[in-house]
């Protein structure tokens, strides 16, 4: 069987195997086994017979081997004679699909010529005249073929001449498949734009016009993700292609603008902006008036934001064009006949300053004075003096803010023409026109800011916003005006009482921001100087300070900026702890540096090193060699220089955190000692907490692991010490979780037995003991390490015996502290509070029911193991408690009613979570439920605080979304009375949930009476 009767039998059964005959015979082809000539042959027969069918598998055959071939596989006749071939067999319908796909194979061929190409497009165009009652598929193929030839030969086809723009629109007409039309409008278009068309301009704009407003939508699962918007963009290009066609676009445009259809009214105002953008210049000078007019409406009288936004950037479309034309602005010129009209109904609006319109009006002019120098330039002379004018003549504050925020349009409209002060001015602009009103323009910002009455908030905040953009204005204001404005600004942040808005000290504070990051020189030299003097020498106990310090913080963002913030703020802060004030004073001024710190970006920051001298190690020398009584030694100073710490050293690399170890031993203790710690000696110790948190693993520490371990434990344990055990405890978790090893259990396992014998010894100091054994669980919890539900298995153990005061440090395991975080280079897994729950349930479920089934009258018992539950349950999400929903309702019913306020609140909670999420779970303990909400609503002691009431109402509010009817109906009439109990509670939060609640259980539907 020759190779060509295999590929027709297997061509309709298995497409990969006759893709693999094809290949066969394209490669002993190329290894010259056999002559394309003989190929050709073979399918002789089967060209010419009867089935078109199988006419149309020969012609596929061929087109297969061919794509299959090297480019350079085939010698200038053999193309030429192929593409004969294929183009005489275009006119068969049914192997029009077939020869295209050849026709495509033979162009990837080197010998592919220019006369290929354009013999190909006329015989497209002679043979394919009936495309559109071909299949999608078909299409595709022909209209692909002609793309790649108009790609790749495209000056061979303008030599076709007319003959092709009038081949190629019959060709593509009346095609609807998205796919194929996003083909059809790349091709027109590069005929539109390459070919003259000037005698076919109606034919070409209605080739494309026909499909406007595009309204396709993709089916479902669509395989070739093509979008309305895809085709709307392609369709667009196409209107704005050619500005032949702006006698038929325009007025066609203008006329689908009265439709009703908002998305139409959009397509149709992107249309003309793209045409504005694209036609020439005088073209669209006969249509601005007429444009104008047609979309003003959609401005002036914007019933849609959307539709508003998209006429106005058509407007300034026609503006940017006409701006082209402007070569002397003493002539009458297209474009001041444009903008003419405009600022004169824009002007009318605006003697109305209060109305809808003024406001819009002003958007229009914004929009217009920004598309260009001279189109600023003829805005700014047209309305500005009018505008002060009508600014001077109004008697109202609420009409003179309405101008200022038109005008403040126009300044930003300065911004977008003339750039930023400080950044590079564009070339070869025209002087602005805005100069000649700077003066004027400073004047009545300045009155309207600083001389009007404190309590016009929002009128004070217009004239501020354009202090702010004249400011910024590339080379309007003068460096003393603008130093002026900072004054203004610090004057309000500085000495203006709040009136209890801060909304102007808000806007002030950002407005230095803003000229910090383009005159940083002016805020180094009259605002930093302002604000640093406003801070005292020590704490005079009203923290008038922290206004000033907060705004010292954000002003931080420039390098120059913090690194003269930084310096100023660390002599402050010697300073004030030279005065030993209170802690307040300190912790602000360092927690405005970390603020500022953290908004960094730290790894690109040139200055790190600077920063870990001054604060790392001069702070950190400043603790060690601090006085006991010093201020600087208080836990919260402390806690604040440790964060600083962090933040730096977590940013070195590795090999910088292992040098960084022998800059900063002065201030590191030594663990190798076991004395116990004096006050100094605890001050270092919390720093070393936070150089633990942000060193990496990797890191090898400079001290003995299982030394280090011991001292720190037994500074953990150390009675003497109880009130400053918080940060061993932190170092010991940090140092198990990311510094041992799974082979170095053996030390962790020896600690445990050696603790818990000792608590049998001396059952005293039991929580002192046994609190590092829950922070060591915790550490390896984080990681899932075996070694952890071992430890925790063990600790749950020990509530048989010592339950209450074991029970509340179960909390610990999922909140072992703040800095066991990714950031600090800790070992976090991403299930590790599904393993413990996994682990934790099973147990407290076993227990509290041997308990209820020999030894029911211990309630001490079990209450410590739902404290247990409780405290676990505080550090899990929802989404982690829903798959455990049956065995923790029994569990949660138990412990509403334990006397310890955390364990309610806690059940109650985790209980609204399962019923919302998950109701079939309480269907068959409605009752139960009910009964225990409605007591914490009913007995109002200091087991059920306010905060415990409101959640049991929370819940309550749950269940008639979360029930059916009918289950609830027999509780209805006890809920209400109980809740119109409630209504009277001393808490007005716990009042308002009750008339919520009570609300959706009376719209119940009550049953029916026969």
């Amino acid at each position: 069987m020759s190779d060509a009767q295999e590929y027709l039998l297997a061509i309709d059964k298995n497409q990969q195997e006759a893709a693999h005959i094809a290949k066969e015979v394209a490669n002993r082809i190329e290894r010259k086994e056999t002559k394309l000539v003989e190929v050709v042959q073979s399918v002789g027969e089967y060209l010419t017979d009867d089935d078109a069918t199988i006419r149309a598998k020969a012609v596929a055959y061929l087109g297969a081997v061919l794509g299959s071939l090297d480019a350079k596989a085939l010698t200038r006749q053999h193309v030429a004679v192929t593409r004969q071939f294929f183009c005489d067999r275009i006119d068969d319908a049914t192997g029009l699909k077939e020869s295209a796909q050849g026709l495509v194979a033979l162009q990837r061929s080197s010998h592919f010529s220019a006369e290929d190409a354009a013999q190909v497009a006329i015989a497209l165009f002679a043979g394919a005249q009936d495309l559109q009652q071909h299949p999608q598929g078909t299409r595709f193929i022909v209209l692909t073929l002609l793309s790649n030839l108009m790609s790749d030969y495209r000056e061979a086809l303008k030599k076709i001449g007319h003959s092709f723009i009038v081949g190629i629109t019959d060709l593509v007409s009346g095609e609807k498949d998205p796919r194929n039309l996003m083909v059809i409008f790349s091709m027109l278009k590069v005929v539109m734009v390459e070919w003259d068309i000037s005698t076919y301009i109606e034919p070409m704009f209605e080739s494309v016009f026909c499909y406007f407003p595009i309204t396709f939508r993709p089916p479902p699962g669509d395989p070739y993700g093509i979008t309305a918007q895809d085709l709307k963009d392609r369709l667009r290009e196409c209107i704005a292609s050619s500005t032949y066609f702006a006698p038929h676009a325009f007025p066609a445009l203008i006329d689908k603008l009265d439709s009703t259809s908002v998305n139409v009214k959009k397509d149709v105002l992107q249309a003309i902006t793209a045409c504005a953008l694209n036609y020439e210049p005088a073209t669209i000078a006969s249509y601005s008036i007429t444009l104008w007019d047609s979309m003003k409406f959609e401005t002036l009288n914007a019933q849609e934001e959307d539709l508003s936004r998209e006429a106005l950037t058509a407007i300034q479309a026609i503006a940017v064009k006409l701006s082209e034309t402007v070569t002397d602005e003493g002539r009458e010129l297209p474009l001041s006949n444009y903008l003419r009209p405009i600022t004169n109904e824009c002007e009318e609006f605006l003697r109305e300053p209060q109305a809808k319109q003024a406001k819009q009006a002003g958007q229009v002019i914004r929009s217009i004075s920004s598309a260009s120098p001279s189109a600023f330039n003829y805005t700014i002379k047209a309305c500005l003096d009018p505008l002060l004018t009508m600014y001077q003549d109004q008697d109202t504050i609420i009409k003179r803010r309405a101008l200022l925020e038109v005008v403040n349009e126009i300044l930003r409209s300065g911004l977008t023409v003339y750039g930023i002060s400080g950044s590079k001015a564009p070339e070869g602009l025209p002087e602005s026109s805005l100069k000649y009103f700077q003066d004027r323009l400073f004047e009545v910002y300045s009155q309207a800011l600083m001389g009007t009455p404190k309590e016009e908030v929002s009128f004070r905040t217009v004239a501020l916003a354009g202090l702010i953009c004249m400011s910024k204005i590339h080379h309007f204001l003068v460096d003393n005006e603008i130093g002026m404005v900072v004054q203004y600004l610090d004057e309000i942040v500085l000495l203006e009482d709040s009136l209890g808005r801060d909304e102007i000290k808000g806007h002030a504070i950002d407005g230095l921001l803003e000229l910090s990051s383009v005159k940083s020189d002016i805020i180094m030299n009259i605002t930093f100087p302002a604000f640093m003097a406003r801070l005292p020498d020590s704490d005079e106990g009203e923290e008038t300070y922290l206004p000033t310090l907060e705004g010292l913080a954000k002003l931080s963002e420039g390098n120059e900026v913090f690194e003269v913030l930084l310096r100023r703020l660390l002599g402050k802060l010697e300073t004030v702890i030279k005065a030993n004030t209170s802690s307040a004073y300190p912790v602000a001024i360092l927690s405005a540096i970390l603020y500022a710190l953290e908004q960094r970006d730290l790894e690109k920051d040139p200055n790190l090193e600077m920063y870990f001298d001054r604060i790392v190690v001069g702070l950190g020398k400043r603790v060690e060699e601090a006085e006991e009584s010093s201020v600087i030694v208080v836990d919260s100073v402390l806690e604040i220089i440790g964060s600083l710490t962090n933040v730096i050293i977590r940013t070195f690399s590795e090999p910088r955190q292992q040098e960084m170890f022998s800059q900063i031993r002065v201030f590191i203790p030594d663990f190798r000692a076991f004395e116990p710690p004096s006050r100094p000696r605890h001050s270092t110790a919390i720093l070393f907490t936070y150089i633990l948190a942000g060193t990496r693993p990797s890191i090898s520490l400079p001290y003995d692991r299982n030394a280090l371990f011991r001292n720190i434990l037994f500074n953990a344990c150390n009675p003497n010490i109880v009130s400053i055990q918080t940060p061993y405890l932190q170092q010991v978790t940090l140092l198990v979780n990311k510094w041992f090893s799974p082979q170095e259990s053996h030390i962790i396992e020896a600690y445990k037995i050696e603790q818990l014998g000792r608590l049998n010894a001396s059952p005293s100091d039991l929580g002192l003991q046994i609190r590092p054994l829950f922070h060591i669980a915790a550490a390896l919890l984080l990681r899932t390490d075996k070694q952890a539900f071992s430890l925790i298995t063990d600790l749950f153990d020990l509530l048989k015996t010592n339950g209450p005061e074991i029970a509340p440090y179960f909390e610990i395991l999922l909140s072992p502290g703040p800095l066991l975080t990714k950031q600090n280079f800790c070992i976090v897994r991403l299930l590790h509070k599904q393993r413990l729950l996994t682990h934790i349930l099973p147990l407290l479920s076993s227990a509290i029911q041997e308990l209820s089934a020999t030894s029911p009258d211990l309630p001490a018992l079990r209450t410590s193991y739902l404290v247990a539950l409780a405290g676990i349950l505080k550090g899990v999400p929802s989404s982690v408690i829903l798959p455990h929903a049956e065995i923790l309702m029994p569990l949660l019913q138990q412990s509403i009613d334990v006397p310890v306020p955390n364990v309610k609140e806690a059940s109650v909670v985790t209980l609204a979570v399962i019923i919302s999420e998950n109701s079939a779970t309480g269907e068959g303990h409605l009752s139960s439920l009910i009964t225990r909400l409605l007591n914490i609503l009913i007995i109002q002691d200091a087991n059920n605080a306010p905060r415990i009431r409101y959640s049991a109402l929370r819940c309550l509010q749950i269940f008639p979304k979360a029930f059916r009817a009918e289950l609830l109906l027999p509780f209805r009439k006890k809920v209400i009375r109980t809740l119109m109990k409630v209504l009277d509670d001393p808490k007005r939060t716990v009042r308002k949930e009750a008339v919520d609640c009570r609300t959706l259980w009376l719209g119940l539907d009550e049953p029916e009476e026969n």
